[in-house]
This record gives structure tokens, C-alpha cells and sequence, in this order.
């Protein structure tokens, strides 16, 4: 697939797309939350446009191992004004939630994308973006953000992530969701230990469904702390490496903090691997 269609906009898959986060939440894990400030958070996610972001995600619950919930309410109260705002830059919003009346919210608010950890399982969340023309982002997560790194168990983790999508886009097609606006994320650091992430990266080729586009996002993860032996704020070369490495496997969207030096990566991979620039 080539072209991926996200709300008003067609994004060209013809080099990996960098999406650009933007943490509305206290207890991000990469420690960048920007609660209750709108004009930081604005601020961040100028920074990031202006970096050369090609989608913004927002986030205004925090899905980090051990999180707890957050009011549908305070999701909208976090949310809404920063939207209200970003609607205006002519860049595709990508909104973190598996809440239908946030998706619901979030679309009327000028959204593109809808970011689902929960890849649409509710039947209101599959109703809430159906008629809509967003793009949708299909994660896999084993149990809940609250327990799912509780000694998370796989019989075969490449296989059983790849058939949950699998099932997931299958369940947006019967909802009359054209393959178009779908976008497929194996889950790092979700319900997976080191050693089922490693694999899952390794085997990235074989998670792709019908060559919808994967999506990854391992920036500043955990994953990347254990290998390097390095805490949240001094991952950045990690993430980089990593991305750069997700992007020659195949992926084809790039969830990252630091979108500048990820960027400025993927232009010297593409020109020493691929004879061209990002």
C-alpha cells in the first residue's frame, strides 16, 4: 500500500512517515507530560511540527506499565483545547485513545487519526470511527496497562500478535472500513517482556497483514533501557538506532519524542542505503 488515507489528508508511504508524540498526561513514562499547560503543550507540539513531524499523536491518558485509568471527562478536559488549536496547522492529528466518546470528541474536534490500544475490540469504538474518513491505528496489547507487564506469557509471540491483527483488521473490513485507513502496530513494550519484544522486532516482516503499513514505536521504551543499561532521559541514540532499524524492516510510520535527530537519520539511511533523501 502506498497511500494512507487520514481524514482529509493522503500521506505517500514512499519513505517512512515520523510521527511526533505529545504527552498531555502527569505520569508519561518518558517523563514529558505536559498536564494542565496548554501553552507548553502547544509549544511541544510546535516544536515538533516545525521538526518535521508528519503526524502528531496526542495523549491525554497515559497507557505506561502500572497506569491507572483516567476519567473519560478529564481524558476531554486535557484533550479538547490543544485540538481546538492544532486543528488550525494543516498537519494530520492523530488522537491516543481507546474511549469511543473520545473518539467521538476527537474526530468532531478535527482529528485524522485514531490511535487504539485496544485495536477497535469495543463495538462502540468500531461504530464511532466507521462513518468517519480517519485513519486508525490497530495496536496489539496483551491485558491491561495496569498489569500487562505482570509476567506476560506467549506460546509463539510472533504468531499470536500477527493473528490479532490479523482478527483486528478483519473486524474493521465487516465494519465497512476501507484497508486504506488502516494502520497495524505490533505493540512493543505492551503486555511483552524483553525477550518477546526482541523477537517481535526481529520477525517485523511477518507482522504486517495484506502489506497494510506497521506503525512502531519503541522511543525511550523500557526495551531500549534494558539492552542499553541507560534511564528514560539519556535514550535518545537508542530510539534513533532503533528507528532507523524498524524503518529498513519495513515499517512505514516511526512513534518517536525526538523527531529532529530521527529525522536527520532516516535522511542518511535513505541516502547511503537507498540513493536518495528523507
Amino acid at each position: 500500500m502506498n497511500t494512507i488515507h487520514c481524514g482529509p489528508y493522503r500521506l505517500s508511504l514512499q519513505r517512512p512517515l515520523v510521527m511526533g508524540i505529545v504527552n498531555l498526561t502527569p505520569d508519561s513514562f518518558s517523563g514529558d507530560g505536559l498536564l494542565g499547560d496548554l501553552e507548553r503543550a502547544i509549544a511541544h507540539a510546535r516544536v515538533q511540527r516545525d521538526a518535521g513531524a508528519d503526524i502528531l499523536d496526542i495523549g491525554a491518558e497515559s497507557s505506561r506499565p502500572g497506569a491507572i485509568p483516567t476519567p473519560e471527562d478529564e481524558e476531554l478536559r486535557r484533550l479538547l483545547p490543544v485540538l481546538e488549536e492544532l486543528k488550525t496547522w494543516n498537519i494530520p492529528l492523530s488522537v491516543d485513545t481507546y474511549k469511543p466518546a473520545v473518539m467521538r470528541a476527537s474526530l468532531a474536534a478535527g482529528a485524522a487519526m485514531i490511535n487504539d490500544i485496544s485495536a477497535m475490540l469495543r463495538p462502540e469504538a468500531l461504530a464511532a470511527v466507521a462513518a468517519s474518513d480517519c485513519a486508525i491505528c490497530l495496536m496489539h496489547m496483551r491485558g491491561e496497562p495496569g498489569t500487562m507487564q505482570q509476567d506476560p506469557q506467549y506460546m509463539n509471540v510472533v504468531g499470536e500478535v500477527r493473528d490479532f491483527l490479523a482478527s483486528a483488521v478483519a473486524r474493521c473490513r465487516r465494519a465497512g472500513i476501507a484497508d486504506e485507513r488502516l494502520v497495524l502496530d505490533p505493540g512493543f513494550g505492551f503486555g511483552k517482556s524483553l525477550e518477546h519484544n526482541v523477537a517481535l522486532f526481529r520477525a517485523m516482516a511477518a507482522m504486517t497483514v495484506d502489506n497494510l503499513p506497521l506503525l512502531v514505536g519503541v522511543s525511550r521504551k523500557s526495551m531500549l533501557g534494558a539492552i542499553t543499561g541507560r534511564p528514560v532521559d539519556e535514550r535518545m541514540a537508542a530510539s534513533i538506532a532503533a528507528a532507523v532499524l524498524a524503518a529498513a524492516k519495513g515499517a512505514k510510520i516511526l512513534r518517536v519524542h525526538d523527531v529532529a535527530a530521527t529525522r536527520d537519520a532516516l535522511a542518511v539511511w535513505a541516502a547511503m542505503e537507498q540513493g536518495e533523501e528523507q
